[in-house]
């Protein structure tokens, strides 16, 4: 019997190359599932990351206003303008007036305090108030977690009318923006990963495939061992696995008397069975399989064997 019926007949169950095949690809659906989740966690929590950092631009945003307010309203200024906040970088934003004005550093120092806290932001961040024809810094003041390691000048000394803007940088967000940078290229990886992984499956099982799927030619016929069929003009003609057997012996030796010594030891005697008139049903029904192309030709050399004839 031909390896290649032999490992059809008896199937994934008796084939330990067919059961490490199928454990692989059991495996392999784990793996897609466990890396296509990977990517989904990572895309969630990246997606929160980026509303995070949209909701804490807001209340940067907010708690700044209300700075130029305060600043604006300590020197009885209830008309002007506080301009729009601008964010200028990743941890920095930058807050402007309408019109020139002169202020005590203390009022900026405890306003900006005040508002932070109640909107919730960090508490190590720089403040820079830089003048606009110069861009020198005209006043600065820096905040730590730890007060004892800030750094505000004594306020009471009122800064000259002139135009200016305050500009702040929050300190400890420069490890979180480097961390997110690390995170962003590691969920690329990943994608990536997990795309090779996908096509590299796709093309092994494509590749082997295609090597388990190779046909015999038989005049118009291609059969297939593995697959127990015969296929002409894209109609299937499937087989048995005794007729498989048979036609891959008799394939191998075409126009060649095959005896029936030979194909019974081959196919039934090897198994350990011996049937008296199965050979000739089972070439029989293969017979009429191969009629479909008239330059094929079963026949029976009397008293000797079978002979498969491809004129």
């Amino acid at each position: 019997m031909s390896k290649e019926c032999k490992r059809s007949v008896n199937g994934c169950e008796k084939s330990p190359n067919c059961q490490l095949f199928v454990g692989m690809f059991q495996k392999k659906k784990y793996y897609y599932f466990l890396v296509l989740f990977g990517i989904i966690f990572s895309l969630c929590t990246a997606c929160g990351k980026n509303k995070e950092k949209e909701e804490f631009s807001q209340r940067v945003k907010v708690a700044l206003r209300s700075v130029g307010n305060d600043v604006l309203l300590s020197q009885e200024d209830s008309t002007s303008l506080v301009m729009p906040v601008l964010k200028t970088s990743e941890n920095t934003y930058e807050l402007s007036f309408e019109k020139p004005l002169s202020f005590d550093p203390g009022n900026l120092n405890a306003s900006v305090a005040t508002n932070f806290e109640k909107a919730g932001l960090p508490k190590n961040y720089l403040v820079e108030v830089i003048q606009c024809n110069d861009k020198e810094i005209g006043y600065s003041f820096e905040m730590q977690y730890d007060v004892r390691n800030s750094l505000v000048p004594c306020g009471g000394r009122l800064l000259p009318e002139r135009c200016y803007t305050i500009e702040v940088k929050f300190t400890a967000l420069r490890q979180d923006a480097s961390e997110n940078t690390m995170f962003f290229y590691v969920l690329v990886f990943m994608v990536i990963a997990f795309l090779v992984f996908v096509f590299y499956s796709r093309y092994y099982a494509y590749k082997h495939s295609d090597e388990r799927t190779v046909a015999t030619a038989l005049g118009s016929f291609r059969f297939y061992p593995e697959q127990h069929k015969l296929v002409i003009e894209a109609q299937e003609i499937p087989l048995s696995s005794k007729e498989c057997e048979l036609l891959t012996i008799l394939s191998a030796k075409t126009n060649q008397v095959v005896t029936r010594e030979e194909l019974t030891k081959k196919i039934w005697e090897d198994n350990g069975v011996v049937v008296g008139r199965s050979l000739d049903t089972y070439i029989s029904k293969l017979r009429k399989k191969l009629q479909k192309d008239s330059t094929i030709k079963l026949t029976n050399v009397h008293g000797v064997g079978y002979k498969l004839e491809i004129l």
